[in-house]
């Protein structure tokens, strides 16, 4: 949950802030409302009584004055009155208390329900005689009526006289507890106002503590102290994304001055060496230009070798002697350029002549190759490595058993160069490590021409811009290894 909290937008945390303070505001006023209100409303309960009382006193002075103007007029107006007025007193009076009870006003309560009873009976017989014109009956009947009327008007009195001084000595008192009540909601509020501002300010500060903290180290970058203390990264919202975007440029801008005075001291360092430099530039000239004229030495001699086998008759020296002569020529021309298939075969064709010689024509060869291909282009110096491989690796210890094959063909958009031999073959994890040149084969000096598998993979994939440019594929440990060349078929250079 403090996760998620911290990671909330700083315009939901600032909202909700203001949301929860007024929020618990409004509850606490809600409830000094419902308090002040049911004060108010117990208040008003107070003299509920009183005013029940004298709505029975108006109602039976209302029974008595309707029975009386009935008796002197007998009108069908007053006997309506009079139905009204019976009907309302009636409904009041059953409000009265009628239980037992010790209290004293509830004993008058009951004894006003109880007269009241007997009143209307008797004003109802009242009515009645005068409508049956038995005049002695109705006045007796009215005497009656008349007495009670004036012993409920006299307990109607006397206990609303009685409630009335209870009442008020209540009402002072609840008028005294809404007026500490009144103080108590004061006190509350204001109370509340100061503890929702002492909050909002607290979260207030908090929120925007990352933000001071960041306009600080902002200053001292200004003043020039790269060197200053980064904030702490301490939320998810829009000031921890700031704060780790200022630090991470901070870290980019000291490490770019790191890199310019390492810059500046290297380039301090060979300034210091270029003299040094200038004085050995004959001396690498001088050694440059024998790289050069040695080659063209040995390929003198060699020529020269071949002539004067020639001159002698020697027909086999010479073709030896030439054959070692364009192997080399080859081999110093030829590595860094681009090729015919064609020049790659013939060099093949040369080094196992040369091979030949060396172990007495031991290297049975032979090759497969589809004329329509040889113009094509390729690497230079890509065949005889894998060739060189295949007798050192392979068949060097099998004497005159040792069988090389050389094919060139075409499949779909695709050219194939394969060279198998019968040798002693390889395991997959050597193929593996070799494909990944993540292990190379120890070459033998005098033996190899200096360029590895490695070398010659790495070229190919430059040359076809891909990496399935070579494939391996050997059935294991004595049963020989087929190297196969991957190139794109392209008519034009």
């Amino acid at each position: 949950m403090s996760k998620r909290l911290k990671s909330l937008p700083l315009s939901y945390k600032v909202s909700g802030i203001f949301i929860m303070a007024n929020l618990f505001i409004f509850l606490v006023d809600i409830m000094l409302l419902v308090g002040i209100n049911s004060m108010s409303v117990e208040m008003e309960e107070t003299y509920r009584e009183n005013r029940h009382l004298n709505e029975l006193l108006d109602a039976i002075e209302g029974v008595q004055r309707a029975m009386t103007e009935y008796l002197d007029s007998k009108s069908t107006d007053s006997l309506s009155d009079y139905y009204i007025s019976e009907q309302k007193y009636s409904e009041l009076a059953s409000q009265l208390q009628t239980q037992i009870s010790s209290k004293t006003d509830d004993r008058m309560e009951r004894n006003i329900s109880y007269m009241s009873e007997d009143y209307l009976k008797k004003v109802a017989l009242t009515i009645e005689a005068k409508r049956g014109r038995n005049v002695e009956k109705y006045r007796i009947q009215y005497e009656e009526a008349s007495r009670l009327y004036e012993y409920i008007r006299s307990y109607i009195r006397s206990l609303n006289a009685e409630q009335f001084i209870s009442n008020s000595i209540r009402y002072n008192s609840l008028s005294e507890d809404f007026r500490r009540f009144e103080f108590f909601a004061f006190v509350v509020m204001v109370v509340v106002f100061f503890a929702s501002a002492f909050i909002i300010i607290r979260i207030t500060r908090m929120l925007i503590y990352p933000l001071q903290a960041l306009a600080k180290s902002a200053d001292e970058v200004a003043d020039g102290n790269l060197d200053a203390e980064l904030p702490k990264i301490s939320n998810n919202d829009e000031t921890g994304r700031l704060t780790a975007a200022f630090a991470k440029m901070m870290v980019s801008i000291r490490e770019y001055i790191e890199r310019v005075r390492e810059s500046m001291e290297k380039e301090r360092q060979m300034q210091e060496k270029e003299l040094m430099m200038e004085t050995h530039l004959k001396d690498a000239q001088l050694k440059y230009l024998r790289a050069q004229i040695n080659p063209h030495f040995l390929f003198n001699t060699l020529n020269a070798g071949a002539q004067l086998a020639m001159m002698e008759g020697a027909d086999r020296t010479y073709e030896y002697v030439q054959t070692v002569a364009d192997f080399f020529r080859y081999n110093v021309k030829k590595q860094d350029e681009l090729v015919s298939i064609e020049n790659e075969v013939d060099l093949v064709d040369n080094y196992i002549r040369i091979l030949n010689v060396r172990f007495s024509g031991d290297i049975h060869y032979d090759r497969q190759t589809d004329k329509r291909l040889m113009k094509l282009k390729m690497p230079g110096m890509i065949l005889q490595p894998i060739v060189e491989n295949a007798v050192n690796h392979g068949i060097r210890e099998m004497g005159d058993k040792g069988h090389i094959q050389l094919k060139v063909f075409k499949d779909e958009d695709r050219v194939y160069i394969s060279v198998k031999d019968n040798g002693k073959g390889m395991s997959r994890e050597d193929i593996d490590k070799l494909l990944g040149g993540e292990w190379k084969y120890e070459e033998k000096k005098g033996d190899s021409n200096g360029i590895g598998m490695d070398n010659v993979i790495a070229r190919l994939k430059l040359f076809s811009e891909r990496d399935d440019v070579i494939d391996i594929v050997s059935e294991g440990e004595g049963k020989g290894t087929e190297v196969i060349i991957n190139l794109p078929y392209e008519t034009e250079e």
